[in-house]
Order: C-alpha cells, then structure tokens, then sequence
C-alpha cells in the first residue's frame, strides 16, 4: 500500500468515525461534525474530498437520525468550516484551536441567521433576529465545547497515527 494510500484510508476512517461518534447520544450540539469539518479541511490535500468526505458523513448520519429543518444551512456552514480548515497550514495547538473557536463562531451565526429567515418562528425584524440568537445561546456553548473536544481528539489522534504508522506520513508529522 502506497504513503498516499495509506494516509487517505487513515483520513477517511477518522472522518467515518467521527461521524459515528454522531449517533451516540450527547448534550444538544455537542457534536464531532465541525471538528470533522475543520480536520478535512486541514487534513485532504484534494479540496474535492475535503469537502466531499465530511459533508458524506454528515448526509449518512442525518439518514440515520432524521432529516430537519435547517440542513441546508448546517451544510452550508460545514462548507464554510472546510474552508477555514485549508487555512491551517501550518499546525499548531494554538492555530487550530483559533479555527475551531472560528467555526464554532461561523457555524452559530450562519445557523440561527438561516433558522430566523427560513423558520417563521421568529418574526423577521431585528427584535426576532435577537430573540433568535439569545434563544441558541445555550446550543453555542455546546458547539464551542464540542469543537474545541472533538477538534483537539481529531487533530491529536491523527498527530499519534502519523507518529506510530509511518505510511500514514507525508514529511513529518504536522503538530509543531
């Protein structure tokens, strides 16, 4: 099995599992799904599967749970989310914890600014674009806890495959 084989089915059996790690039960947005995002991002060298492979697992996992209101915009900000994963070039705890920080930012106002246009919950004035958003309030510290854990279990696992599977290396490992 080549380097770039063996890195791709290890990139692609972390985002499966993160993807599993969704359908065990958990507090309200405290998932792996933007820290799975963010890895892509950071981890494919071919943008096409970075965008391809956690917006799969997420499309699968919502097949198992349920579809809902609001995917469109969940999808979108994942999107988003791979993008700021292609900026982290150079690893480093602290970068990648700014960039789950970002996403979880990204993903709360993308989110409820779809939730108060497309729900009819909220009137579409400022004071209901304001309820909206104190209403996710509780979610968003979900969100930021479950990046910042799922971001530094993604990252930090995939720093120890690199170091205990040399196959998996393309140079050397990238956690400076």
């Amino acid at each position: 099995m080549t380097t770039k084989h063996s890195r791709l089915v290890a990139l692609l059996s972390i985002i499966v599992a993160a993807a599993a790690l969704r359908l065990v039960p958990h507090p309200p947005n405290f998932t792996p799904i933007g820290a799975m995002a963010l890895f892509s991002g950071a981890a494919f060298g071919r943008k096409g599967l970075a965008f391809a492979a956690p917006l799969t697992a997420l499309l699968l996992s919502d097949i198992v749970l349920g579809f809902y209101h609001g995917m469109a915009t969940v999808y979108g900000a994942d999107l988003m989310i791979v993008l700021i994963g292609s900026l982290v070039v150079k690893r480093s705890p602290i970068r990648i914890g700014v960039a789950a920080l970002a996403s979880s930012i990204l993903f709360f106002t993308v989110t409820n600014l779809g939730m108060w246009f497309s729900s009819g919950f909220y009137p579409r004035t400022l004071t209901g674009l304001e309820d909206c958003f104190l209403a996710a309030i509780p979610f968003f510290q979900n969100t930021i806890a479950g990046d910042l854990f799922y971001t530094a279990l993604l990252f930090g696992g995939f720093y120890v495959v690199e170091l205990l599977l040399p196959q998996v290396r393309i140079g050397k490992p990238q956690l400076a």
